[in-house]
């Protein structure tokens, strides 16, 4: 049931009606929102053991639920159907076929036996050919300044902890990707600040949730402690795709300000409009600070493997390098593992001609059921060619606006067996948006979007 009358399908256009102000939100649902009580604490554990233990957010708590009840065709039809986990569903005939070919069927004493914790000395050198090629630089980018960890989760905590202290701050802008909170929290107690975007289009603003320089100024000048920046391109909730000029300008900005910046890359060949280019900060011909720019990627997103835990880090800065191998027994990946993901990678062929085209086929083709669905319920939405999902505006189905409300709306789809992500899991300033997974069969998207949410 919708509040109110609105039924514009522009895309991400219209009011901001009831923002709370950020004291609030940080007193109210966004702190712990738990569908039960949190555990009591534990004497078996520290203050820091307790607080790790009792952390819960929404992106946490659905997929528990989700992990719990699957939906299958057959074993299971009234599960859960995940549309809130970002993961690529679409592709496992063509990763099935890849990754049982004979020369991923490969052991060898060495891949047995302890190496370097930055990375296998081969796989780095694939993987800096790698971004050489898909990322356009402009020179060969050099294998020792390669790091690679179990996912880019294990990548942030590492450079949060060793380019912050604790109770140092990274600025963000918000909504992002929840989950790098407790990334560089849990472990290191580093705090990030946020800078909220607005969803309100203005003749000065003319995009939805719009990042300029202007805005991380202001961030930085109401933030205490700063050390680093955190960048999204293509962006995770928002899809959105920054142009090397923004880029450079936002690159710029953190060098004004002696911050690191962190480039998170991670979908950067997941864009599916041919009409639209991915730009890398590594094609930049020079970075406007080097030594204080990280760029991840993983093959997660772009190469639908989040199961295989394989994140890369790039960096000039050797420092950086040798502390992180310092962290990287922690996060090391098994030798056979890496061995596979080097074949993956160094097989232009099959990456060229038949993984990446027919995955951005049907990537396009979900992408476009899902947002004809919108379209059809008059939902509002960003209409972005890349990532795995949209960011979706259902502020009217809301009964009022507040994050509680917000909540609830999330436990009905939950209720419904359908799993989606809501905005405060994104610290989005707004309540009503939800992040929705198109990459998924459609069999899955074809069912009833909206649940009648006064049940």
């Amino acid at each position: 049931h919708r509040r109110g009358g609105r039924s514009s399908q522009g895309h991400g256009s219209g009011r901001c009606s009831g923002r709370e102000s950020l004291d609030k939100m940080s007193q109210n649902v966004l702190a712990t929102p738990r569908g039960a009580e949190a555990p009591s604490p534990s004497v078996y554990l520290s203050k820091r053991g307790n607080s790790i233990r009792q952390h819960q957010g929404t992106l946490q708590e659905g997929f528990v639920q989700y992990a719990a009840n699957k939906y299958h065709v057959t074993d299971n039809p009234e599960g859960i159907i995940n549309l809130g986990t970002s993961e690529n569903k679409l592709c496992y005939d063509l990763l099935h076929a890849r990754l049982t070919r004979p020369d991923m069927l490969y052991v060898e004493p060495s891949l047995l036996q302890y190496s370097d914790w930055t990375g296998r000395t081969f796989l780095r050198e694939e993987v800096a050919k790698f971004l050489t090629h898909y990322c356009g630089s402009p020179k060969t980018l050099n294998a020792d300044n390669v790091v690679v960890m179990n996912g880019c989760g294990s990548l942030f905590s590492c450079v949060a902890a060793v380019i912050c202290d604790p109770k140092d701050a990274i600025l963000i802008p918000t909504p992002f990707y929840g989950v790098i909170t407790d990334d560089v929290d849990l472990y290191s107690d580093v705090k990030l600040f946020h800078v909220h975007l607005d969803c309100e289009v203005t003749i000065k603003d003319y995009r939805a949730f719009h990042l300029t320089v202007e805005k991380l100024e202001e961030g930085l000048t109401k933030a205490k402690q700063e050390v680093a920046v955190i960048l999204m391109n293509p962006h995770n909730p928002l899809a959105e795709i920054y142009t090397p000029e923004e880029m450079i300008a936002f690159l710029e900005f953190a060098k004004r300000n002696d911050l690191h910046a962190i480039v998170d890359e991670l979908y950067m060949l997941t864009v599916f409009d041919e009409s639209v280019t991915f730009h890398s900060v590594l094609s930049l011909d020079s970075l406007p600070d080097p030594l204080r720019t990280h760029v991840m990627w993983g093959l997660s997103k772009d190469f639908a493997m989040s199961g295989i835990r394989a994140g890369t880090l790039y960096t000039e800065n050797r420092e950086l390098v040798e502390a992180l191998a310092q962290l990287g027994c922690f996060h090391g990946i098994p030798g056979t593992v890496q061995h596979q993901v080097a074949q993956l990678l160094q097989d232009r062929a099959w990456i060229d001609n038949e993984f990446l085209p027919e995955n951005r086929r049907r990537l396009k083709a979900a992408h476009s059921f899902l947002t004809g669905e919108l379209r059809s319920m008059g939902i509002p939405f960003l209409d972005r060619p890349a990532a795995l999902f949209v960011w979706a505006d259902l502020r009217e189905y809301l009964q009022e606006s507040s994050f509680q409300e917000e909540l609830n709306l999330w436990r009905c789809f939950l209720r419904h067996n359908v799993l989606l992500s809501c905005g405060q899991a994104f610290s989005c300033s707004t309540p009503g948006w939800f992040r929705i997974v198109f990459a998924d069969q459609h069999l899955h998207l074809g069912g009833p979007f909206m649940p009648d949410v006064s049940k």
